[in-house]
This record gives structure tokens, C-alpha cells and sequence, in this order.
């Protein structure tokens, strides 16, 4: 197993990633997000404006801290079983994708003064990204995101990540289908308060059978309070595989979240230190931002910004 993560298409090393867009949305902006899908708003002038909006607060952050900004498309429903519920065919679902591209293209230009800004192709899960959806065959997974992940590749994205996925077979699925399309790729699982995945594999375990079949150029984990990951980084070169860290505010489990009712904004301090416990064991560690229940507060304290 590699333990230099391949970030060819990084140019300086270290990143400011945003938060918790759809929390954000909802919660403190007060937009309606039917099915927590936010790649809709890119349809539309007001939708546009509060996207716009939304990264300026982590453009901000990456200007204080010196360095680079990763833009993610609001792209983590934007696949068919979630678009359907939202009445989006293929068709549909593929101009939004690139749409979405096309928007944060404009950010970039208008951010010229930051050291290096990168478009991130964002994938979401076929099914919930909190609980587990059963064994997924890697190359049906494959054939399913492959739609996305071509849309993404005609934009110009950078790189395409898939987010709080819950099954090493489906991360597979998509390296495999990001290597098709001839784009950088990164992996990104979810875990649950004892750090494994929702489907009870471990996370090193995980990241191994992806890499053994279809190594991507990095792995990501997302969607946890910092002292849930903890457990899951047993000592090894494989951590050093893992290229960007993004966690929950809350310390909730995925359950509570789903149940609650409010925003559990968390405890600002706790999870800037318990990020720094993380980073001391990740040596491949460049991108650094925040999920659900986080905003640009919280990622400029985790930059100390």
C-alpha cells in the first residue's frame, strides 16, 4: 500500500474546505431543502446568490489562514434515486451537475487573490448516508454514479469526491468509475461514535480493499465529531492515505442527528481539539473543513483563524 498520497491536482498543499452547507442552509439561513438536496438553488438567481454567499464566509477563511480553498459543488443529491424524488431524469441531473461546476468556475475567477482555488465534484451515497443500505456490487455502484461522475469530468472539475459513503464496495464503485472517466478521485467514508462504518467494517479495513482494487488519489472522512473518527485510526501507513478530514459540530450519533430537531452546533473548543489529536496521526492530511452542523465559525477555529 502507497503511503504518499497521490494530490497532483493540489497545488499547495494545504486547504480550506467549507461546512456544513445544508445545515447551514436550513438551519441558519432558513431555506427550504426538500429531500436535504441543495443542488436545486443552482437553477435559480436567489439560489445562486445564497451559494455564492455561503463560500465567500470560507473564501474569507483560506485568506486569513494563507492558503488554498477546495469549492464543493452543492452536488451531494444530485444522483438518480435522490433526483427522482425530486422529479430530475438523467437529462436533468446532468445539466444541474455541470451547473454547478459552471458556478463555482465564476467564484474561482472572482477569488483570484487566494493562493490556489480548486473545484471539487461533490458525490453523495446512492442511499442515506447515515445508516447502511447493504452490500453494494462495486461495478453496479460504478455504472450507477457514472452519470454524475462524467458530468463532473466534462465541467472541468478537478477532482470528484464521494462523501459519507457507508460501504467500501460502493467507494469502489466510484474510484472505479472516476478512473473511466479519466479524473482524480477521492474516497470518503462515514463512521459511526465507534469508529466504524455504519455497516460495522472498520475503517482501516475499508480504505484497504478500496486500495487494493482501485486506489484512489486520496481518502476522505466526513460527517463525525473528531473523537468518533479517533477510534478508527489504528497505527499505520494507511493513514497516511488520508487526505482530507471534514466533521460534524455535534458529538451526537448519526441517530440522534436524524431525530433532532434544532441544530446542535456543538462545542467550538472540544472539537478544535480533538481536530488537532487528529492531525498529529494523519501525515497526508490537506484538506480540512467541516459537515453537518458546522459554518465558517467553526472552520476558522479549526484553522486557528
Amino acid at each position: 500500500m502507497s503511503t504518499t498520497p497521490n494530490t497532483s491536482w493540489l497545488d499547495t498543499g494545504r486547504y480550506v474546505s467549507d461546512g456544513g452547507l445544508e445545515t447551514d442552509l436550513i438551519f441558519n439561513r432558513g431555506v427550504d431543502l426538500p429531500e436535504f438536496a441543495s443542488f436545486p438553488l443552482v437553477e435559480s438567481d436567489r439560489g445562486r446568490a445564497l451559494l455564492r454567499d455561503y463560500y465567500d464566509g470560507y473564501a474569507a477563511v483560506a485568506r486569513r489562514a494563507g492558503v488554498g480553498l477546495t469549492l464543493e459543488t452543492p452536488t451531494w443529491r444530485a444522483n438518480p434515486d435522490w433526483g427522482a424524488r425530486l422529479g430530475y431524469d438523467h437529462a436533468a441531473l446532468d445539466k444541474a451537475n455541470r451547473a454547478a461546476v459552471e458556478l463555482l468556475e465564476g467564484l474561482r475567477d472572482s477569488y483570484a487573490d487566494l493562493v490556489d482555488v480548486r473545484i471539487i465534484g461533490a458525490i453523495g451515497p446512492r442511499g442515506d448516508g447515515y445508516a447502511a443500505s447493504g452490500e453494494a456490487d462495486p461495478d453496479e455502484a460504478a455504472d450507477y454514479h457514472r452519470l454524475q461522475v462524467e458530468a463532473f469530468a466534462a465541467a472541468g472539475a478537478d477532482v470528484v469526491a464521494a462523501y459519507t459513503i457507508t460501504s467500501a464496495h460502493e467507494g469502489l464503485g466510484i474510484a472505479r468509475a472516476a478512473r473511466r472517466a479519466g479524473v482524480p478521485v477521492l474516497v470518503g467514508f462515514t463512521v459511526e461514535t465507534d469508529g466504524r462504518l455504519p455497516d460495522g467494517t472498520s475503517l482501516q479495513d475499508a480504505v484497504a480493499l478500496v486500495e487494493a482494487q482501485e486506489p484512489p488519489d486520496g481518502f476522505v472522512v466526513n460527517c463525525a465529531h473528531p473523537t468518533h473518527i479517533a477510534p478508527a485510526l489504528e497505527a499505520g501507513e494507511w493513514l497516511g492515505r488520508i487526505v482530507q478530514v471534514n466533521p460534524n459540530a455535534s458529538t451526537l450519533s448519526h441517530a440522534e442527528l436524524d431525530d433532532a430537531d434544532e441544530l446542535d452546533t456543538g462545542d467550538l473548543a472540544l472539537l478544535a481539539t480533538s481536530y488537532d489529536d487528529l492531525r498529529e496521526r494523519l501525515p497526508g492530511l490537506s484538506v480540512i473543513g467541516g459537515c453537518c452542523g458546522t459554518d465558517a465559525r467553526h472552520i476558522a477555529a479549526l484553522w486557528g483563524v
